[in-house]
């Protein structure tokens, strides 16, 4: 046994002057890359939570508002007192007053070379509820100079629900006043006139001048 070699130490560990004991140095680098891993991860959640509470403070990803599938911020409305939490159906608008087919006097005026046409669109009115007053050829003023389907003529007092009830029988028609004070209506057939609109669209457009719909609900 050498001298170098401690007491009680034999076998490997005997140290003969050519070979010394490995002694292991303590393992540092596993705890130092354990900590840096912890440090990373710590500075990590640090700034995730910075980010939110900035969100927060300028009012994204509150309460406020919801993301809509197409990606833009929607207003969430705010409930009205003791309104339910179900959405309300929408509530119709009512009914509009407007005069009745008959409480319209209509004069037919044939402003094209047709021959009749006046008589045949003054029996159709009449069949349709209308007044039927004066049936003939156009004024001078409108004679052959009527390029539309037609032109409705009434005085400037003439209630302005009269025009659009008329106006539902004739598409693309034109509204204009003159200085007669009674409240009948002059129809004035042009050349592009070929026939009144047929009685059911008429009716249904009738109907819906009548019985306005609700504006559909704005979607995000």
């Amino acid at each position: 046994m050498s001298m170098l070699t401690p007491p009680g130490m034999g076998g490997k560990y005997r140290v003969t002057g050519a070979a010394y004991p490995r002694m292991r140095r303590p393992r540092r680098r596993r705890r130092i890359v354990f900590t840096v891993l912890g440090a990373v991860l710590g500075l990590a959640l640090l700034g995730y939570g910075s980010v939110q509470l900035m969100n927060v403070f300028r009012g994204e990803g509150g309460t406020g508002k919801h993301q809509s599938a197409a990606g833009k911020d929607c207003a969430t409305p705010k409930p009205r007192a003791g309104a339910a939490a179900a959405a309300s159906p929408a509530v119709a608008k009512p009914a509009v007053a407007l005069p009745k087919p008959g409480e319209i006097t209509v004069n037919v005026y044939n402003a094209t070379p047709r021959a009749g046409l006046a008589k045949a669109v003054g029996d159709e009115l009449k069949k349709r509820g209308f007044t039927v007053g004066k049936v003939g050829n156009a004024p001078a003023d409108f004679d052959k100079k009527v390029p539309g389907t037609g032109i409705l003529l009434g005085s400037p007092t003439t209630d302005k629900a009269a025009f659009s009830v008329l106006g539902t029988q004739l598409e693309g028609d034109t509204q204009q006043t003159d200085a007669r004070e009674g409240a009948d209506i002059d129809l004035i057939l042009g050349d592009a006139f070929k026939e009144l609109s047929p009685k059911e669209a008429a009716d249904k457009e009738l109907y819906l001048l009548a019985n306005p719909q609700p504006a559909p609900a704005k979607t995000c």
